[in-house]
């Protein structure tokens, strides 16, 4: 008799709390969380943790509010990043060099050996960094990671970037490169792949693809896209000062994306592919980690995916924040991240 009176009685309360869990305008109330400090995950590598153990990152906050603000801070970026790309071309026996097709810039990245089954395929490569960083050969590294370790030529997409064009010269640029390589390779063995902004990319090329009426790719790998940047999301939310890379939904990512967008609707689809009709994709392999302020903004994706019919898959790697599966070819979760991407357009590019 008391475990039953006990029990209506916990019952009692509970639906009690479900109906104090509304605010007073009708809206569901909001959720009142503790500060609580986070530990290192003890089940990945030690590589991984050191990264999961940095600091914040210091440039957070630094929200440029013009393009020419922002071209001074990505070449400081840029030249940084550049002095690191010979140890990474030899490590992964790749060489790379800069070429223009169709007036857009891009970079050749090729691996010493290429596999029979991959020497009539292509991958093309759009770079991330919020549409206003990593210009030039800065913005090439996750291309090298997939030619070294996934054994494809790659062409990656030098888009212009503010102050040079804003929206949509990304797109328009990355969408010339497309459309050559069409002409050049059969659309079955072509797979396009990016993080961040380059996620976001892939999937806008796509809508772009559909509104002109060109064949879709065999694949596609848009990783931890900024796939709405309206800031809707719960892991803005959760992961805000968790996720040590862009830390806060506020910060200079979100800064970088409005300068780009130069006025235009944040919610179009070529700015926030969320919102896009995406039936009729190819099939999409999607990454991110459980640390990612993009999280919702990948798992967003791969249920819209889903909904629209297309083969996607979503890999969440432990306690890694944003893009952080694609920063050094010696952390083995970055290898294994590229090992399931190439396993994926092995699977499906030709077919």
């Amino acid at each position: 008799m008391k475990f039953t009176q006990s029990f209506v009685l916990a019952c009692a309360m509970f639906a009690a709390a479900q109906g104090i869990a509304m605010a007073d305008n009708g809206a569901p109330a909001t959720l009142q969380v503790p500060a609580k400090s986070l530990p290192v995950p003890t089940d990945v590598s030690p590589e991984l943790q050191k990264l999961i153990a940095a600091p914040l990152n210091p440039a957070w906050n630094d929200l440029w509010t013009t393009g020419e603000q922002w071209r001074t801070a990505a070449n400081a970026q840029a030249a940084k990043v550049v002095t690191t790309l010979p140890a990474m071309l030899k490590r992964l026996h790749v060489t790379e060099k800069s070429e223009t097709i169709d007036g857009v810039k891009v970079y050749e990245v090729t691996p010493d050996f290429i596999p029979p089954e991959h020497r009539d395929k292509l991958l093309i490569h759009v770079h991330g960094g919020c549409y206003e960083l990593f210009p030039g050969a800065s913005g090439t590294t996750e291309a090298i990671l997939m030619a070294g370790l996934g054994h494809y030529k790659v062409i990656s997409v030098d888009y212009r970037m503010p102050p040079e064009a804003y929206f949509p010269a990304a797109l328009d640029d990355a969408m010339k490169v497309y459309k050559a390589s069409l002409t050049t390779t059969d659309p079955k063995n072509l797979g396009v792949f990016g993080t961040s902004a380059g996620g976001a990319l892939v999937l806008e090329m796509m809508l772009r693809a559909k509104q002109e009426g060109l064949r879709m790719p065999g694949a596609i790998a848009p990783g931890t896209p900024m796939s709405d940047i309206t800031k809707t999301g719960d892991s803005f939310y959760t992961n805000e000062k968790v996720d040590n890379v862009l830390v806060s939904r506020d910060g200079f990512c979100d800064a970088a994306a409005v300068v780009y967008a130069h006025g235009h609707d944040l919610k179009d689809p070529l700015l926030s592919p969320v919102y896009g009709d995406m039936h009729g994709f190819p099939p999409a392999i999607l990454t991110t980690g459980t640390r990612d302020l993009l999280l919702s903004n990948t798992v967003r994706v791969h249920r819209k995916l889903r909904e629209a019919g297309v083969d996607a898959q979503l890999e969440v790697f432990e306690g890694m924040s944003h893009a952080q599966y694609q920063v050094d070819d010696r952390i083995p979760e970055d290898r294994e991240a590229f090992g399931e991407i190439t396993e994926f357009f092995d699977k499906h590019l030709g077919h």
